[in-house]
């Protein structure tokens, strides 16, 4: 085929709907329409298509230009591969780039060692080696990216002219080094990555051996674990360029994700581990736990091997910040991070086509005489102690002690391939291996065979092939794992002699290979023992059906589909991430209030109290915060400004808040404001009385069934309260367990709905962790016409109100405050019989505006009809039927007639919660401490 014109059809593919017919999917509406998919599902399935349809016609197209690896030489070792393989990804990138020009994105890869290590061969020269893992191995393969990788290069190298010299060899491979010194990479390397992270994750717990000098050096081995992410956040920042997309990997960049995003906001990150993720339990014994799970939520998509890793991150994230979790990830402020599972797999073409090489012929033939007329057993693993060889060892002495047939039958081949040899545990390790496997030798063994052949080093890659291609039984037996992929490993390799996997349930790829292996738990010597049994004598037919099962699994999920999907989703979540962006008010423009207030004449501010006015405290309630917060205080940065602005006669300054009286009067006594207690019920000037501007005969019979029932669960939930108001009660469960409260939160309202409010007036509203049973109608939009109409019979206005500022962080009950003031809705006069009636309910009913004889005339605006709580208690004297409104409609009445506002001065503003009515969106009461104080250093009137 043409290279030239299938390079063109891939810059195409959107547009190019033949293409991506398929015999599976012929004619649906994934692949025959044009049109740019609209859902995420639909794009997700588009890419898949097309990477399907890729991987096709590579396949079928020239060779030369689409492979990018040459079958294995036979120099080539287990673990490593040629730098003429590794090159010839490099230059077939270099050609794909010149074919396919801007269809090509640049994938940064930032991992902490790179695929290369250096040795120094002079003052200015460098001699590289490839080693490849899995990752490198993953993203050989994929087609679609030019990828380029940053990391550590293994070495010291403190002057300049080595750092040069090494950075211009890297550059030929698409490497990009990270040059730390000796001292951090001790301390963030050796010390924070692999004495605090790496054990924790793992379930081994925080070092226990000299408690005291943990705590002393951990802020230290934090210190430099921050700085060296900052350092790698400076070389990937210094060459981003704009639509790369960025992956950072595993637990030595858990930093990383929040350096890059503050260097540029838009830049497209990725982050992955490839360790297991932990309880949020153990997680939350972590000294640093909150600033490490706040810079992994920086990253636009989180990935896990498994869904149980996931499901514990996003726990974590939820109990230990307190933050919302849903199905695709993590929420914060209208933020979503998606977390999801990405199981990492191998290369299985490369074992598929090693078996076929020569030398692993003559390998698989010496191990079979070798061995002849017994059963082989393999382990593989590095001596390490997650990954269980002493339970492997212990649990084959015991098939061997209960089942003396099979003594000299069978054979167990252990590859224990030393790790962190200086480390004292690692040592004791070792000598543990060697005394069990003497001990079962002397035993067992004979003068010619030992049951157990132990190696203490690795094996070149052809061998290792030939061992896996004339094993019988594999045994994985990690006691925790991220993903173990011997397991696949020795899958790719059994086409012929179809054996058996043993593998531990607590290894991640017993949720891939489960369904084909025989899973184990490997504390259970006895149940490992006797499933060494059932696999050894294992029927050929069943045999056969679970390798089948795990074959298809490890050919289809490889190491380079894995790669793939995984930035196709970070694409999708990008574009996910533009769609939720344009949904989410904008920033408040901070200048432009400030402007138009200056050239306002008759100013009304509409303050919220809770998280609005009140000092930031600790979520979760440490260090007493708890008790702060059930008892709000003004936040101390506000008292100046605020007393300046209700100072200033062209402004009404109101604070209206769901908190009863003593707590406004508590807080804004001694200022000259307007206090709205318990959603507007209850107003007063705060040189005055308070007055109610509820509606007469309010029915509130339900008050104390509803009291019992919150009673009840508060004290079944710990840590939860309720509050009592004179037109709601308030059960909240802010500080309790978040899945313990979500639970009583949900028998709460079925007990409710089916006993205490089943037939009364009421509305019940959920907040984020709290259950409200209000009075039906009692918003803060409803009252804001009553309270407006009391505020001009007392202030006597000769002016319009020209300009209006509301803030605060109001329940979605509440938001009809903010479309109040919208000036664009359309005009409705309120039909008279109902206008009649709210009249006859109303404290005090102001038509108009007492006019001075030289002032200008003032203009009346009536928007809106009656307020729900006024249509309610309207039917209710009429002898309508009163019932418990599903929605309300906030409607204008009286304080209306003193609007005459023009959109752009009109300024409603929410306050850290981003899904909302209102038009603007600030951060925290800290930016509304900020605004506050500009309008306040306003020159006031005369």
């Amino acid at each position: 085929m043409n290279v030239n014109s299938f390079e063109e059809d891939l810059c195409v593919l959107p547009n190019n709907p033949p293409l991506l017919q398929t015999k599976r999917m012929p004619g649906n509406k994934y692949n025959s329409s044009p049109l740019t998919p609209r859902t995420r599902l639909e794009r997700l399935l588009r890419e898949r298509e097309l990477r399907k349809n890729r991987s096709f016609l590579q396949n079928e197209g020239e060779p030369d230009f689409f492979a990018s690896e040459s079958f294995l030489n036979a120099s080539e070792s287990w673990g490593q591969i040629d730098e003429e393989e590794f090159a010839g990804t490099r230059s077939s990138t270099d050609n794909g780039e010149r074919l396919e020009g801007r269809c090509k994105q640049r994938l940064l890869v930032v991992a902490n060692r790179l695929p290369v290590s250096a040795v120094r061969r002079g003052e200015d020269s460098w001699q590289l080696e490839i080693s490849v893992g899995g990752l490198v191995s993953a993203l050989l393969g994929v087609r679609e990216f030019e990828a380029r990788w940053i990391g550590w290069a293994g070495v010291n190298v403190p002057d300049e002219i080595g750092q040069k010299a090494l950075t211009k060899a890297l550059a030929e491979k698409r490497c990009i080094p990270v040059f730390l010194d000796e001292e951090t990479v001790h301390q963030y390397y050796n010390g924070y990555c692999n004495n605090m992270l790496w054990p924790l994750f793992h379930y081994l717990g925080l070092p226990q051996e000299d408690r005291l000098a943990t705590t002393r050096s951990f802020q230290s081995q934090f210190d430099a674990y921050k700085r060296a992410n900052q350092m790698f956040a400076k070389v990937v920042n210094n060459i981003y360029e704009e639509g790369d997309v960025v992956w950072c990997h595993d637990y030595h960049l858990m930093f990383l994700p929040q350096c890059l995003k503050e260097y540029n906001n838009n830049m497209k990150v990725g982050w992955f581990l490839h360790t297991p993720f932990p309880s949020s339990e153990i997680h939350r014994t972590l000294p640093s736990r909150t600033e490490l799970l706040r810079s992994v939520l920086a990253a636009d998509l989180v990935g896990f091997h498994t869904y149980d890793y996931a499901r514990h991150f996003v726990s974590a994230c939820t109990r230990i910040l307190g933050l919302e979790g849903t199905p695709d990830g993590v929420e914060d402020q209208g933020r979503l991070t998606r977390v999801a599972a990405f199981p990492i797999g191998i290369d299985s073409d490369r074992f598929v086509r090693a078996l076929e090489l020569p030398q692993v012929q003559d390998h698989i033939d010496e191990l079979k005489e070798r061995f002849a007329g017994r059963k082989v057993m393999l382990g593989v693993d590095r001596l390490d102690m997650i990954k269980g060889i002493p339970q492997k060892i212990l649990a084959f002495e015991k098939f061997l002690e209960e089942n003396p047939s099979w003594r000299d039958k069978v054979v167990l081949i252990q590859i224990a391939v030393p790790t962190r040899t200086d480390v004292p545990e690692y040592q004791k390790l070792t000598s543990q291996v060697h005394e069990i496997v003497g001990r079962i030798n002397g035993r067992y063994g004979t003068l010619t065979t030992v049951p157990i052949h132990h190696l203490d080093r690795s094996l070149d890659f052809h061998a290792l092939c030939a061992l896996y291609a004339i094993t019988d039984v594999a045994l994985v037996t990690s006691l925790r794992d991220g993903m173990n992929l011997v397991s696949y490993e020795f899958v790719a390799c059994q086409a012929s002699k179809k054996g058996v996997l043993i593998l531990s349930e607590f290894a991640g790829a017993a949720q891939s290979l489960g369904a084909g292996a025989i899973l184990v738990n490997p504390w259970n010597i006895t149940e490992v023992a006797s499933s060494i049994g059932y696999a050894l004598n294992m029927p050929a037919d069943e045999r056969e059906k679970r390798h089948l099962h795990n074959f298809i699994h490890v050919t289809t999920h490889t190491s380079q589909e894995w790669a793939a999907t995984f930035v196709s989703e970070l694409n999708d979540t990008i574009v996910e991430a533009q769609i939720r962006t344009r949904q989410v008010p904008p920033s408040l423009p901070i200048k432009g209030a400030v402007d138009s207030y200056l050239q306002s004449n008759n100013r009304l501010l509409i303050l919220g109290f809770n998280a609005t006015l009140t000092a930031p405290v600790d979520f979760l309630g440490r260090r007493g915060g708890q008790i702060r917060e059930m008892e709000p205080k003004l936040h101390p940065d506000l008292k100046e400004p605020l007393k300046r602005l209700c100072d200033d006669p062209m402004t009404t300054v109101v604070v209206l808040s769901g908190s009863d009286r003593n707590v406004l009067d508590d807080n804004f006594g001694e200022y000259n404001m307007w206090l709205a207690a318990e959603n507007g019920m209850f107003l007063r000037l705060t040189t005055g009385e308070w007055m109610t501007t509820m509606p007469e005969n309010l029915n509130m019979d339900w008050v104390d069934s509803v009291k019992h029932v919150f009673e009840y669960f508060t004290e079944r939930t710990p840590r939860s309260h309720f509050e009592v108001r004179e037109t709601s009660l308030v059960w909240n469960y802010k500080y309790a367990d978040l899945e313990f409260g979500r639970l009583q939160a949900r028998d709460i309202l079925q007990h409710l709905w089916s006993g205490p409010i089943s037939n009364a007036s009421v509305d019940v509203v959920q907040g984020g962790r709290s259950v409200e049973v209000r009075a039906v109608g009692v918003t803060k939009g409803a009252a804001i016409d009553r309270i407006l109409g009391e505020i001009v019979r007392h202030k006597g206005l000769k002016t319009p109100i020209d300009y209006v500022l509301c803030i605060g962080h109001f329940l979605q009950k509440d938001e009809d405050i903010y479309t109040f003031f919208e000036p664009e809705l359309p005009f409705e006069s309120p039909a008279g019989p109902r206008a009649n009636a709210a009249d006859h309910l109303r404290r005090s009913s102001i038509s108009q505006i007492p006019q001075a004889k030289s002032g200008p005339k003032v203009r009346f605006r009536k928007q809106r009809s009656l307020s729900s709580i006024e249509r309610k208690v309207s039917n209710y004297l009429t002898g309508g039927i009163w019932r418990p409104a599903i929605r309300d409609r906030m409607t204008l009445n009286e304080g209306s007639s003193v609007l005459d506002l023009r959109g752009e001065n009109y300024f409603s503003c929410t306050v850290s919660r981003k899904r909302s009515n209102a038009r603007y969106f600030l951060g925290s009461s800290g930016d509304v401490v900020t605004l506050l104080n500009e309008l306040a250093e306003c020159p006031q009137s005369n």
